[in-house]
């Protein structure tokens, strides 16, 4: 079955949530997860993990939905943790194809941006100025490429 999460990603961006939060949101359902739940366990990863502008949210959402959909459990398995990391690192160079970087003050370089806990008011003017909606598609649209498409 064909989906495409870019847009409900998009618009939970759109309508407050951090970067981590839109994508991994926009899984919820298909990760056996309520969207409430799926929120508080990617609130942390905005921003660059805490606003801290490291690897950038979207990013992290990413990962998230790769590991409930394609996680191991089973720590003995040497394969599968490989395997699950050869997906992880391949997600991300897709990313960094597409934006040249998975950092986000690197993704960020030319909007002026703090490391401070205090979160940025969600105005017309913030929205207008960050590309963070486009990272929100490309991870969702990444996802759906590796998981969704025929």
């Amino acid at each position: 079955m064909v989906k495409n999460h870019s847009d409900n990603a998009a618009e939970l961006f759109c309508n407050g949530c951090n970067c981590a939060q839109a994508v991994f949101g926009a899984f919820a359902e298909d990760c056996g997860l309520d969207v409430n739940t799926a929120l508080k366990l990617s609130s942390s990863f905005g921003g660059g993990m805490g606003r801290l502008r490291e690897v950038c949210g979207a990013v992290t959402g990413m990962f998230m939905v790769a590991g409930l959909l394609s996680g191991y459990t089973d720590n003995d398995t040497k394969e599968a943790k490989d395997n699950h990391y050869k997906l992880i690192q391949q997600l991300a160079n897709e990313f960094k194809e597409v934006h040249s970087t998975y950092i986000c003050k690197d993704l960020l370089k030319n909007i002026e941006t703090s490391t401070s806990p205090v979160s940025s008011p969600r105005t017309e003017a913030y929205y207008k100025a960050r590309p963070c909606v486009r990272f929100v598609v490309t991870a969702s649209e990444i996802l759906d490429k590796h998981y969704f498409s025929e």
